[in-house]
């Protein structure tokens, strides 16, 4: 019972001092602590067994020598190996808790956060009439990111647009985005959001034949983002347009739509992709399976674009080939100043490595007493 009461005492002195280290550090943190992985708190069960295998339960797996009395051996001196022998049995009892405990990751809020983050909210207004089909070859180096290009492959415009937009995307930090994408109709892709990864594989998948593309209403496109930005809380509102063609039908007229987007406080930004120049476009393939391409001549109407931009207090921009496409996008990014989103937002910090540290260090030290204090014969 003396032996039983020595061991406790020595589990709690050892726990104590292995707690100081993550008290110093973190003290306020361990009041809110919670764990993410609870579950694993069970193995906690173990510790009381760990404890005594290492130190009554080494007794009895221990060789014993049948004597006629042991009571001389009672009242001999005793030294430090036999007083600390329950030491490491302790230390590896206690480490397995502490590590336990680590492995649970528990996790503090430290604080709610008031903080200030630049951005602004930006839907870009895409093209996706027939007339995106056109080739708009690149050369190595033009696209950004350098991106490598499938060896035959020619690049429609749409295919520049979407590489740039992909680009344009992630060099957004704390903004807002959304893509609207129109031909006979306006359809929104994704509305204004910061969840970047997903608005570039939604970029991605984008293609001609997913909406009716026999005409361009460039007017409610613009409507569609103007609506999207209506009840934005941001001090700046931009809408990027890239387009091919000139307005040949909808419900909005593009002058009714640059009105509703001056209302609303938005700025416009025109990309016209192409000229009023004849462009190949793909027609079909040959008996040996290459595409083959025919020559045609799609309107734009660079004046009216001009004015979208002008009368919202954006920029217009022409773009005949990739590199143009790249900069204008590059252009307009520059230009795009930064308003302030107040977020509320949680700070989280991770309080494993806290009890990591000592639980390793028990680990050594039982494994250093062992190994050099009390080793044992045989």
């Amino acid at each position: 019972m003396k032996r039983f009461g020595l061991v406790l005492l020595q589990t709690l002195l050892v726990l104590a001092l292995a707690l100081v280290y993550p008290w110093i550090a973190r003290s306020d943190a361990w009041f809110s602590a919670s764990f993410q992985y609870p579950w694993l708190l069970l193995g906690l069960i173990v510790v009381p067994f760990i404890l005594w295998w290492g130190t009554a339960g080494q007794d009895h797996r221990a060789p014993r020598l049948r004597v006629g009395t042991a009571k001389p051996f009672m009242s001999g001196p005793r030294g430090l190996r036999a007083r600390l022998r329950d030491a490491p049995g302790v230390l590896r009892a206690v480490a397995i808790a502490l590590l336990v405990t680590a492995i649970a990751r528990p996790v503090s809020v430290l604080r709610d956060q008031r903080g200030d983050d630049k951005g602004i909210d930006i839907v870009v207004v895409l093209d996706l009439s027939g007339s995106m089909r056109a080739v708009l070859d690149a050369k190595p180096g033009d696209l950004p990111g350098n991106i490598a290009l499938p060896r035959g492959k020619r690049l429609t415009r749409l295919d520049t647009a979407k590489i740039v937009i992909q680009d344009f995307i992630g060099r957004r930090k704390t903004d807002r985005m959304g893509v609207v994408v129109f031909g006979k109709n306006a359809y929104v892709l994704s509305p204004p959001t910061l969840d970047y990864h997903l608005l570039t594989q939604l970029v991605s998948k984008m293609s001609l034949d997913v909406i009716d593309g026999s005409s361009t209403a460039i007017g409610d496109g613009l409507a569609t983002a103007v609506a999207r930005l209506r009840r934005s809380d941001a001090q700046s509102k931009v809408i990027v347009l890239l387009t091919d063609g000139d307005n040949k039908e909808g419900l909005v007229s593009p002058q009714y739509a640059t009105e509703l987007a001056t209302s609303q406080g938005c700025k416009i930004y025109t990309i016209q992709i192409g000229n009023d120049d004849e462009v190949e476009v793909e027609d079909g393939v040959n008996l040996l399976g290459q595409p083959q391409y025919t020559r045609r001549r799609y309107p734009v109407n660079p004046e009216l674009l001009k004015w979208i931009a002008k009368q919202t207090g954006g920029q217009a921009y022409i773009a005949t080939d990739a590199k143009a496409l790249a900069s204008s996008m590059h252009a307009v990014l520059d230009q795009l100043e930064k308003t302030r989103f107040e977020a509320s937002r949680s700070s989280f910090e991770d309080l494993f490595s806290f009890l990591l540290v000592p639980g390793v260090a028990l680990v050594a030290l039982d494994a250093l007493l062992r190994a050099w204090l009390l080793r044992r014969f045989p």
